[in-house]
């Protein structure tokens, strides 16, 4: 939700000695304190992502990931100018390589890999917002927005602390939002326990374009969203409720077959793996004579998604509302056309803390990403690619070594949507068989 781009709270010192200080490299000599009690943070993580396919896939073989993250937040009263503003602003470096070519996945399976775009090796402005509050319970948000930091919830949906899976940190109906896009927004905090959003975004933005003139030069994304905080019992949990919609214009997934290449090669999905090149060499090696479009390409005028949400400890320590075990639950639909997924649900077991480890966390979970039927029925149907779903189990372990290192151990077994593929000898479709992939996540916050 946009209310989280406000600064988190600030310790009362980020000193200490080595292994209980919050960051690495400490208070800067009392610095960094004047700056937290002025409202000004500034933080630098690095997370670094070793994954390895052992068995299935595409092929056997491992591939490392890493992300260098650079935040500013600014709390306006604190800085003693105005109060209820908050500045933020964060920018990206990727490196490495993602596991695409071995896992063969379409659901990414280390989520940061889409940032700050997919698969690319680059540095990129992903935030840069002001919020404003005009009261208590009322709020202005405007600028540039990282749309994977407004929705994590209890047990999932942070890819740097919990499940790397794409497919466990959003809905993955939400494919067609922008990683990161300009726009601008309202939040509302009707009680203590119901917050509810709503942001108007260009429907194609990306973190490597700054022009904000071309902002909605083709069309708007309206991200709605609303939850609920309850405690049945007295344990904590939460409902969410979510809706998209876009009046971008795109390809329809309803073409004439001449025009199937066309669309693969220009439809880039921002939160999937691309498997746009490999459907279109697979096109081209079976049926070569659909390569050059001979009637107009079908397009659709708008989108739409809405999504529910819960999560739900099932157990807490005596009068300790942050640790305990839960439950969660989410279940996705979209129109199924431009929208290449129809459904998606996931649901799994978390819990924050362990004795004597209370920092500690750790999730097993099982998510489905179900595709629209009118995607590309084709190939599916002449070649038996499949494309009709793709599976995937996770389950994680994070150790809080300090407070500025955390390591996290993941075990993923992902049945892949595409079940062929193309080898580069090109003669004949090979099976792509049920991978089961391993990594290890480092965290280092500085």
């Amino acid at each position: 939700m946009p209310a989280r781009a406000q600064p988190y709270a600030v310790p009362p010192t980020w000193g200490g000695d080595f292994w209980s200080r919050p960051r690495l490299t400490g208070d800067w000599g009392g610095l960094r304190d004047e700056l937290g009690a002025k409202g000004v943070v500034f933080d630098v993580d690095l997370l670094v992502t070793p994954l390895d396919v052992l068995s299935g896939g595409r092929s056997t073989g491992g591939d490392t990931w890493g992300n260098a993250d650079y935040t500013l937040n600014v709390d306006t009263e604190k800085a003693g100018l105005w109060p209820g503003g908050f500045f933020k602003v964060s920018v990206d470096t990727g490196f490495g390589s993602s596991l695409f070519d071995h896992a063969g996945d379409i659901v990414p399976v280390n989520t940061a890999t889409l940032i700050p775009a997919p698969d690319d090796q680059t540095t990129a402005l992903m935030t840069a917002t002001f919020m404003q509050f005009l009261s208590e319970k009322f709020g202005l948000v405007v600028g540039k927005f990282n749309t994977f930091d407004l929705g994590g919830e209890e047990f999932y949906g942070d890819y740097r602390t919990q499940f790397l899976n794409a497919a466990f940190n959003f809905p993955m109906t939400l494919q067609q939002v922008p990683v990161s896009a300009f726009g601008g927004g309202v939040i509302a905090l009707p009680t203590e326990d119901i917050t509810l959003s709503v942001l108007a975004l260009g429907s194609d933005g990306t973190a490597t374009n700054n022009n904000v003139g071309d902002a909605f030069s083709n069309g708007a994304m309206i991200l709605g969203n609303g939850q609920v905080n309850i405690k049945p019992f007295g344990l904590v949990g939460h409902q969410s409720f979510g809706f998209s919609w876009s009046n971008q214009e795109r390809f329809s997934l309803e073409q004439d077959p001449s025009n199937l290449a066309l669309m693969l090669l220009q439809n880039r999905y921002p939160r999937l793996g691309d498997p746009g090149p490999i459907l279109e060499q697979i096109l081209a090696r079976f049926f070569p004579g659909l390569l050059v479009p001979t009637v107009p390409a079908n397009r659709v005028s708008s989108s739409w998604s809405v999504s529910y949400g819960f999560d739900q400890y099932v157990w807490q320590p005596a009068a300790d509302p942050k640790h305990g075990i839960g439950v969660f639950f989410l279940a996705g639909a979209s129109d199924g056309n431009p929208n290449p997924i129809k459904y998606h649900f996931l649901a799994g077991l978390g819990g924050k803390g362990v004795p004597g480890r209370t920092d500690d966390s750790y999730g097993v979970g099982f998510a489905r990403t179900q595709f629209s039927s009118a995607f590309i029925p084709l190939l599916r149907e002449r070649l038996d690619l499949g494309l009709d779903h793709e599976n995937d189990f996770e389950a994680y372990y994070n150790l809080a070594l300090t407070g500025w290192l955390s390591v996290t151990a993941d075990l993923q077994v992902v049945d892949p949507a595409l079940k062929k593929e193309l080898p580069s000898s090109g003669l004949r479709l090979l099976n792509v068989d049920t991978a089961t992939i391993a990594g290890i996540r480092f965290r280092v916050r500085f």
